[in-house]
């Protein structure tokens, strides 16, 4: 047989386990997996000797471009999914959020343009409820074009994107209905809304500074609202989908929801497992508000535990890329920060690092939290998410011990700063192809942005 690329002689990371194999990848898909191709005729070779061949990493949490807060996110699809590719991500998921007046389909059609022409690599959205009464209607439509994940936000009323329990009822009844998927931000509104009204004073403000942003939102703020969308996702019978989760307490209801046989699953980011609410207190300490916030040490090893134990199915970043500059527009009141932080380019390494490497996950498990639950879980398996002939050639070769100390300056992102600034991280992504394509080499970002590729997706692929 004739291939276009061969990747020859790395442990590659299949669904049943690593194995010593070469890939042979034909147009953009992967065609075999072997003991030996090297007697085969091919296009291009790729030593992977010494390396780790993973399936490329989906992100299935990103906001990019994104209006909040009274600024812009700083990375759009050019300079985060360069990024992505950095870091060995090869799919993201963005969140389509319509605002004033617009539909569900106006809201997919504005990130399509935000996406056409400057992704690298391939990406699609969850599609936001953000006014339920006007969106109710137009939520099976959007499942017939290809999107059968959506998002209802728990809080943030001043931005006009707020679901109550009314409306969460009913998407999960629709969502049962129509065999698609609800993800919910899962924070307590009117109760943390007391807690910051409690603490909004100058002299607050003045003795604890950025401080505040965990002083007012502590973990039963998360946990009652993760227990709230349990509940009725257990008796509409929908599926429901807990995106970054933060609390030990919230992955105990989790664990409890699933043994009941409640059709949920919840993700964690890569913040919260290596940062805690220590960094508040840090010069720069605003720069990390994100929401929800990091939160203790205990909850860091709960998140791992339930990684490992299979309560926390995914990893990801929910990326939203915010300078220093726009971070300043805080000027000492903390509930103006813009909230977020960079984390395309970190994922896999930081969940290598800390994971791997420091012996809580294996590299099949690394692979499941990363590629393959995000995959099957959103509709993209077989696709996407897996090593398997037929599957997208989508592939991250990763130097097992190689570390690469983390600084803006030589990053992709647009973000002047990093959370993880000055580690050095095993895991960055030597060589990363993107349906065949090799997008990095040699840690460089050498592919054509545009190339990337809207994925549409079926209720069938949906794990509800």
């Amino acid at each position: 047989m004739t291939f276009d690329t061969i990747i020859h002689g790395g442990d590659v990371v299949t669904p049943g386990g690593v194995v010593r194999a070469d890939i042979g990848i034909v147009g953009e898909t992967i065609a075999a997996v072997a003991d030996d191709l090297s007697s085969a005729d091919a296009a291009r070779r790729i030593d992977a000797t010494g390396h780790i061949v993973l399936p490329g990493v989906l992100d299935v949490h990103v906001h990019l471009e994104l209006p909040f807060m009274g600024a812009v996110s700083a990375d759009d699809y050019r300079t985060g999914t360069r990024a992505a590719a950095r870091g060995g991500v090869t799919t993201v998921i963005d969140f389509a959020i319509p605002y004033a007046g617009e539909s569900l389909q106006d809201a997919a059609d504005n990130w399509k343009k935000k996406a056409e022409g400057k992704a690298m690599i391939d990406y699609t959205f969850h599609i936001c409820v953000t006014r339920w009464a006007e969106h109710k209607d137009q939520i099976a439509g959007m499942v017939e074009q290809g999107f059968p994940t959506f998002k209802e936000f728990m809080i943030y009323e001043s931005e006009g994107w707020q679901s109550d329990d009314r409306a969460m009822f009913d998407t999960l009844e629709r969502m049962k209905k129509l065999g698609a998927m609800l993800l919910v931000h899962a924070e307590s509104a009117r109760v943390l809304d007391e807690l910051i009204d409690r603490h909004h004073t100058p002299e607050l403000m003045q003795e604890y500074g950025a401080r505040l942003h965990a002083i007012t939102r502590p973990n039963f703020v998360e946990a009652e609202a993760i227990q709230r969308a349990i509940a009725w996702c257990e008796v509409t019978g929908g599926a429901l989908y807990i995106v970054h989760m933060s609390t030990a307490e919230g992955t105990d209801l989790v664990r409890a929801a699933q043994a009941r046989g409640v059709n949920v699953f919840a993700e964690t980011c890569a913040q919260y497992l290596v940062l805690d609410d220590s960094v508040f207190a840090e010069p720069d300490g605003h720069l990390y508000a994100c929401c929800p916030q990091l939160k203790k040490p205990a909850d860091v090893e709960r998140l791992w535990e339930g990684l490992k134990s299979g309560e926390v199915s995914v990893v990801s970043t929910d990326t939203c890329t915010f300078t220093r500059e726009q971070k300043a527009m805080w000027n000492g009141d903390w509930t103006k920060i813009p909230m977020g932080m960079p984390g395309l380019e970190t994922l896999l390494p930081v969940v290598y690092t800390y994971g791997v490497l420091e012996g809580r996950l294996t590299l099949v498990e690394l692979a499941q939290k990363l590629s393959a639950n995000p995959a099957q879980i959103m509709g993209l398996a077989p696709r996407k998410g897996a090593i398997q002939v037929g599957a997208d050639a989508d592939l991250a070769i990763v130097h097992p011990t190689h570390r690469i100390r983390v600084d803006p300056a030589t990053m992709e992102t647009n973000a002047d700063w990093n959370p993880f600034e000055g580690r050095d991280l095993a895991g960055f992504s030597r060589t990363t192809l993107s349906r065949g394509e090799v997008i990095v080499d040699d840690y460089t970002v050498v592919g054509q942005e545009g190339r990337g590729k809207w994925l549409p997706r079926t209720t069938a692929g949906v794990r509800a």
